[in-house]
């Protein structure tokens, strides 16, 4: 399934093992969509490695305008992936700061640069590591069901990793994959654009909700914990004031998506 795969993103082989960065969202909110992307690791006979000291990227800071906050919070990351082993991200949005932003920030010291830039090398966002890397490829033992995928701004334009969530879930067999209008907008979180201007956020989610449910879907698929908390919790608001007693549009990371339509365990 090595779809758009680019030579300086594919390891020579599968590596025996992999560093984790589960992110903070995942770490505090989701950690089962940690422990099923280890899962879904273990299964492909990757050894994973969880360095207990790992904190935050750095985006929120970098991206409200803190670039020497960003600059610490980062230092400490630099540490904590010593073995030449691949990082695995399941964040587009994290992973794009960590391979994308971590060189700029140290771009004025040499030495934190020339580490920065080896870290920024060995960092993979989820889907496009088992694509890429992985060669994912596991059997569909679930029912039939219809999903719509959302993919974060950073996963997009800057890792391209929606393009490997695409490939995963139309790997699935009993799956259909159904794409909403304007599927390329934001979902309106944007970190912490969200708790600075909550109106425009809620006003921009509002409309994501409503092209999710216009198709029909459900549920709602994403790589990134932050988009789908931001989605299922306004559709949840608005289950509230409708007085519908379930979910109507409930949402799943794709790591736990994929292991739960892949493993019999949690089939």
């Amino acid at each position: 399934m090595k779809t758009g795969a680019t030579a300086e993103r594919i390891y020579p082989s599968k590596p025996a093992d992999a560093y984790l960065f589960a992110t903070c969202l995942v770490d505090q909110f989701a950690p089962e969509a940690g422990l099923d992307t280890i899962r879904l690791l273990e299964r492909e006979g990757i050894r994973v490695h969880f360095p207990e000291r790992q904190t935050c990227c750095g985006q929120p800071a970098y991206s409200s305008g803190y670039p020497d906050e960003a600059r610490a919070v980062a230092r400490r990351q630099l540490d904590l992936f010593p073995q030449p082993w691949p990082v695995v991200v399941p964040s587009g949005s994290c992973a794009a700061m960590m391979r994308h932003h971590y060189p700029q920030l140290f771009a004025d010291d040499p030495s934190l640069l020339a580490r920065s830039t080896e870290l920024a090398g060995r960092i993979f966002e989820l889907t496009e590591f088992l694509v890429h890397v992985v060669d994912f490829n596991r059997p569909d033992i679930g029912p039939a069901c219809t999903v719509a995928l959302h993919t974060s701004c950073h996963a997009r334009r800057e890792m391209g990793s929606h393009e490997t969530s695409v490939a995963l879930l139309d790997g699935l067999s009993h799956l259909k994959v159904v794409e909403q209008a304007r599927i390329e907008e934001c979902c309106g979180f944007g970190g912490t654009f969200a708790m600075r201007y909550p109106d425009i956020s809620e006003a921009i989610v509002s409309d994501k909700v409503e092209s999710l449910r216009a198709t029909g879907a459900e549920r709602v698929v994403s790589a990134d914990c932050g988009c789908l908390f931001n989605i299922t919790g306004r559709a949840a608001k608005q289950d509230e004031l409708a007085g519908r007693p379930t979910p109507s549009l409930p949402g799943e990371h794709i790591a736990s998506f994929l292991w739960r339509r892949t493993s019999k365990e949690r089939s």
